[in-house]
């Protein structure tokens, strides 16, 4: 507040009354319905294929773990020997080649860097699909548009691995584009669904999204199981054949966000959106044509939507303070998966144990959304994250060899509830014209962060963990202490334009200032 402001000044008010574009919505849609929740059901479903994609070079490129001497001679000693130091014809892998594309593109003695590649191209794909992208849902295609987009050029990228990839430089290049495509997928899923329902059941609907993508990711070990001594190719088969089918089902059966719709200023299409969404036609021909709404004060082109946060100080420090944030979570979420054959445990039963531990973190968000502050379940989830992932890779005692897996999962299980909170927490300081753009640079801070996990795996094979883990609790650690820079938004309205959230945090500032006047 200006220090040159009055002693007790009146909080600022709006100069004229204007209806709440977010009220009028829910008084014609309703608070929530059965077909609301269909809606936002199959909208939140696309988090099911983004996390399969996400996660499924943990199966596709693994390495295979022993192999077998042709023939026993002083030169293979499958005991001691180094394969790469034998002839290639003096041994062979337990399973078939085609199991996975280090053995099929025989890249065995090949550098971390290039067995790497591919998950690394995913996420730079991510990172590159974010930046190119992410307005496009905010301008000028729009949530259900974006949406159906980004799905399709995912499926039918993974569909073209399993038929094109002939070598490692092929497949990462068609990983790219399928990190690509995924880049905009959870962002729109997210901000559609909880666009499509009322106020009240925001949250637990964008909880709904958190439990699809845990059962996408927990899908990956059941199809890689059964698909063990299989060509990897099948795994890109099997989640890319489901994902087309269901870009033509966003298309056909999808409303578009009336909210979008109204800020962009299509007031027919929005009114028969509401209609559609509320299985109820009359509300065409009894919704006023004149009803006014507060409308922006600036131009939505293609990148305007970032240039907006960035222009106006509080959105760019609270953008800023969101994605330091991300980084330090996106590290650890999609690091410790990467990182899981560090620990001396079961592959498939590690990534089984991982997948089920976001169950109960998705609950635990449905549960706590509308009871807890954000910023202080924010800190105590990354602070506990950091500590159990430095537990996890301290030896030297009995106890924590035996425990080192039951760390690893609480650190994993408070990131992932990190993660969750983090994002609806963002849905709900930035106001609706932005809303898209802000979660997609939300998500780009995750992806950014889980770029490093490739390298730092790799280095933590040669520490037995050590170096990934410690790394992991540091970086969740320190960078979750910048949540206390944030607003606090429990039970708070979210808004509409940039406008109103400056008014908003006007009067909230002037309120709170008097109050401290008032008590000294």
């Amino acid at each position: 507040m200006d220090d040159s402001a009055p002693f007790l000044s009146e909080p600022p008010q709006l100069e004229k009354h204007i209806p709440s574009l977010d009220s009028t919505i829910e008084k014609c849609i309703g608070d929530f319905s059965w077909f609301q929740f269909l809606q936002a059901m199959l909208v939140s479903f696309a988090w099911f294929f983004d996390a399969q994609q996400t996660f499924i070079s943990v199966f596709t490129d693994a390495e295979p773990k022993s192999w077998h001497c042709k023939t026993t001679t002083e030169s293979c000693n499958s005991s001691d020997s180094d394969i790469c130091l034998m002839p290639r014809d003096s041994w062979d892998w337990d399973s078939p080649k085609q199991t996975s594309t280090i053995s099929d593109f025989s890249l065995e003695c090949s550098g971390s860097l290039v067995t790497g590649l591919p998950a690394s191209a995913f996420f730079i794909g991510c990172l590159t699909g974010g930046l190119l992208l992410a307005t496009l849902a905010d301008s000028s295609l729009g949530r259900k548009t974006m949406l159906l987009l980004s799905c399709l050029v995912m499926a039918l990228s993974a569909l073209f691995t399993a038929f094109f990839s002939p070598n490692i430089w092929i497949y990462s290049a068609l990983r790219f584009i399928g990190g690509l495509g995924r880049a905009t997928i959870g962002t729109c899923a997210l901000v559609l669904s909880t666009e499509l329902v009322g106020r009240r059941l925001r949250g637990q609907v964008g909880v709904m999204g958190f439990v699809l993508f845990t059962l996408g990711f927990l899908s990956l070990p059941a199809m890689a199981y059964a698909n063990r001594g299989s060509s990897w190719r099948n795994l890109y088969i099997w989640t890319s054949i489901p994902a087309i089918f269901y870009s033509l089902a966003v298309h056909f059966l999808v409303c578009e966000s009336p909210r979008w719709l109204f800020v962009r200023g299509r007031k027919e299409e929005a009114v028969k959106s509401m209609a559609q969404i509320s299985n109820d036609q009359n509300i065409i021909m009894s919704f006023p044509s004149n009803m006014a709404f507060e409308q922006e004060t600036w131009n939505v082109d293609l990148y305007s939507a970032i240039k907006i946060l960035v222009e106006r100080k509080w959105a760019f420090r609270r953008l800023s303070t969101v994605m330091a944030i991300g980084f330090g979570i996106g590290m650890v979420y999609y690091g410790m998966p990467l990182a899981l054959g560090d620990l001396d445990f079961n592959l498939y039963l590690s990534v089984v144990f991982n997948a089920l531990s976001e169950l109960p973190s998705s609950f635990v968000t449905f549960f706590l959304v509308e009871k807890v502050n954000r910023k202080s379940s924010l800190l105590f989830f990354t602070s506990l994250s950091g500590i159990c992932s430095v537990m996890s890779v301290l030896r030297g005692k009995l106890i924590f060899t035996r425990l080192q897996i039951g760390f690893e999962l609480l650190s994993f299980f408070s990131a992932c509830t990190a993660a969750e909170m983090l994002m609806i927490f963002t849905i709900e300081f930035f106001p609706t014209c932005v809303r898209n753009s802000a979660v997609a640079m939300l998500r780009q801070a995750l992806v950014f962060g889980g770029v490093f996990s490739p390298v730092l795996a790799a280095a933590g094979r040669r520490s037995d963990g050590f170096v990934s883990y410690v790394v992991f609790g540091i970086v969740i650690g320190c960078f979750g202490l910048f949540v206390v820079c944030l607003p606090e938004t429990r039970g708070t309205a979210i808004c509409d334009t940039m406008d109103e959230e400056e008014n908003k945090d006007k009067i909230n500032a002037s309120r709170i200032s008097d109050r401290g006047i008032l008590t000294t």
